[in-house]
Order: C-alpha cells, then structure tokens, then sequence
C-alpha cells in the first residue's frame, strides 16, 4: 500500500509539474506585446498578384509558340518519315522484282542438288559421251574418254560466251532499272521539298500579313492615345486656368477671416476656410497635450509595477512549489524506509517462525522416523 500511495504522489507531482510550464508558456505568449501583430499590407499582395498575372500571360503566349513551332516541326518529320518509308517500299519491291525475274531457283548450279522432280527425271549413269549428267565426282568419264572431244569443247565455248553476254545483258537491265529508280526517288524527293517550301512560303506570308495587320492597329491605337492625351492635356490646362482664376479672386487667397465664420454659430467654424487658431486656443491644446503625456507615463510605471508584481508573485509560487516539491520527496524518502524497516521486521519474525515451526516438527517425531527421514532428506 505504501509503495501505490508513492507511485499516486510521484504522478500528481509530475501532472502539476505540467500544468505549471503550460501556465508559463501561454503567459509568456499572452503578455508579450511583440508578437500581436494585426494586419497585411494589400497593396504588396495587390502589386504581387499583377506582376503574377503578368508573368503567367508573357508565359502562356511562349508556350503558345512553341507549341506552334512544335506542331511545325512535327509535320515536317511525319513528311520527312513518310518520304523514307516510300523510298524504302520502292528499293524491297525493285530487289523483289529483280530476284524474281533473273535469281530463280533453276538457274543456280546447285540446283540439281535440291530439285524436287530429280527422281523422274533421273536416267541411267551413262547414255552417251555427251551425256551432261556424267560429271566428275560421277566417276562415268575421265578425261580423254569421250568421242566428241571437239564438238563438247565447241559447245562449251558457245555455252559460256551464251553466258557471258546474257550476264551482261542482265547486267545492264540492272543498271537501267537502277538509273529509272533513281530518277524515279530524285524527282519524289524534288516534287516533296517544292511542295514543303510552298507550305513554309505560305505560312511566311500569313505570318507576315499578321505582324503588318498588328502593325497598323498599334499604329492606330498610338494615333488614338496621341490625340486623346493631346485632349486630355488641353482640358487640363484649360480647368487649371479657370481653377487659377477662381482662386485669384476667391476669398481663401485673400484671407478674409469672415469666410470661416459658420451659419450655425460664431462659436463654430467652417474647416475648409478656417486661417488658424488664437494664442489662448493654442495655449489650451499645449496644456491638454502635456496633460496626456503625464497620463501616459503615469500609465506605464503602472504597467511596470504591475509586470514587477507579477513577476514576485511568480517567483514566490515557484520558490513554493519548490518547497513542496521538497516536503514531498522528503515525506517520500521517510515513507520508503519505513516501509523498509517494516520489511525488514517482518522478514525477521517470519524466519524466527519458519526455524520455531521447523524445531517443533522434528521434536515430535520418534528418533527411528527422524533419522529415516534425515537420511531421505539427505539424499
């Protein structure tokens, strides 16, 4: 129960604790002057909205150009890729064509190799000495064997210039074709850039039947602004003139002390014609004046030692609750050995009993029983 009843006093110590750096801190913000401050200043916000919605127009008219230069660029490279795709359709579909026409399966000479139609039409090994099958890995003809030696050399002589001349023959056609494609590209691409610099002319000439249109309205606006300050400024000095005039031969110039005079009174005045205020007037404000400095500074040693009582009143509750503090740690520390001394009393009696209890049990047992029992105990 001691030790709860501690622990409850260390917690209220330590909730009023709290409670009173709260207290300090919120007289701290309550009494300090300084910082009650009251008011913006409008005209710098207003001076920083205009210079943002100026900077968010000169903004927004950039992104508007480059938006449109953008949309330029981005339909000269959608001309420029199309372009390229065609030319390379054109060069697959020449090189297609071109395979088709003089690249064909049974020209090439390996072509016996993979024919499919090589078992029907194959013959025996051998039918004569110009047989064309009997080459030399057939091992049918050897050389010097043959009968018509003259006529096979004849005939491969033929054969090959027959090849030689239709190679070129292909060869050229290759070359023509090749010529027709270039030609073909060169005057694509002409016909291309002539129309893209049509398009880059015309928008020039829009652009600069635009800037030409703005340069006749501002030229007509400043025309505009020109004549009408020129009549602003003639009206001005026109009102100036008759303002001057009017002055010259009113009464405010000339001083006349009966023009302040009001209707309503002789004690009353009229502000905007009144000349000044007599010594005894002056004499009064001075003394009321002097009258409201000595109230102020009356006003502040009051201040003043009000914030000095304040502040001892302050002092003498923290030196209190220091005190407090004190008493209970104090209280706390005697209330702790107590309990220990208590403890330790009770701790005494209970092993004084536990040996009187223990001494009574064994001197009631027969000596057989205790020393089988001394013996059981001891192993």
């Amino acid at each position: 129960m001691s030790r709860l009843g501690l622990e409850r006093d260390l917690q209220e110590a330590a909730a009023l604790e709290r409670r009173r750096q709260r207290e300090l801190q919120r007289q701290s913000r309550i009494f300090n002057a300084r910082v009650r401050t009251i008011g913006v200043d409008k005209d710098a916000l207003d001076t920083q909205v205009k210079d943002r919605k100026i900077q968010e127009a000169a903004e927004k008219a950039r992104n508007e150009e480059l938006a449109n230069e953008m949309k330029q660029n981005d339909k000269i490279m959608c001309m420029l890729e199309e372009r390229q795709k065609n030319d390379i359709r054109n060069i697959n579909k020449a090189i297609s064509e071109f395979q088709k026409n003089f690249q064909k399966p049974e020209t090439r000479r390996e072509f016996d190799l993979s024919d499919p139609q090589a078992l029907k039409k194959d013959r025996p090994a051998r039918v004569s000495d110009d047989d064309p099958r009997c080459t030399v890995s057939g091992l049918q003809k050897f050389m010097g064997e043959d009968l018509n030696y003259n006529q096979r050399m004849k005939f491969q002589k033929e054969q090959l210039r027959e090849w030689s001349l239709q190679q070129q023959r292909d060869w050229k056609n290759a070359l023509a074709d090749q010529k027709f494609a270039d030609d073909l590209y060169d005057k694509n691409r002409i016909e291309l850039d002539l129309k893209t610099m049509e398009q880059q002319r015309k928008e020039e000439e829009k652009r600069r039947a635009a800037c030409t249109a703005t340069k006749d309205f501002n030229r007509t606006q400043a025309a505009e602004l020109a004549e009408r300050k020129t009549l602003e400024k003639y009206q001005k000095m026109k009102d100036d003139m008759n303002e001057i005039s009017s002055l010259l031969q009113g009464d405010l110039l000339s001083e006349n002390p009966e023009q302040a005079v009001s209707s309503f009174g002789r004690h009353r005045v009229i502000t905007d014609r009144w000349k000044g205020m007599n010594q005894d007037q002056l004499m009064a404000i001075r003394y009321s004046q002097q009258q409201q400095v000595l109230e102020k500074l009356r006003l502040k040693e009051e201040e003043r030692q009000r914030d000095a009582e304040w502040d001892r009143q302050s002092i003498q509750a923290a030196r209190a609750q220091l005190i407090l503090e004190r008493h209970q740690q104090r209280q706390n520390r005697e209330r702790r050995q107590a309990l220990d001394n208590i403890n330790a009393v009770l701790s005494q009696e209970q092993k004084s009993k536990n040996i009187y209890l223990k001494e009574e049990a064994y001197s009631n047992i027969p000596t057989g029983q205790y020393y089988a029992q001394f013996n059981t105990t001891s192993r």
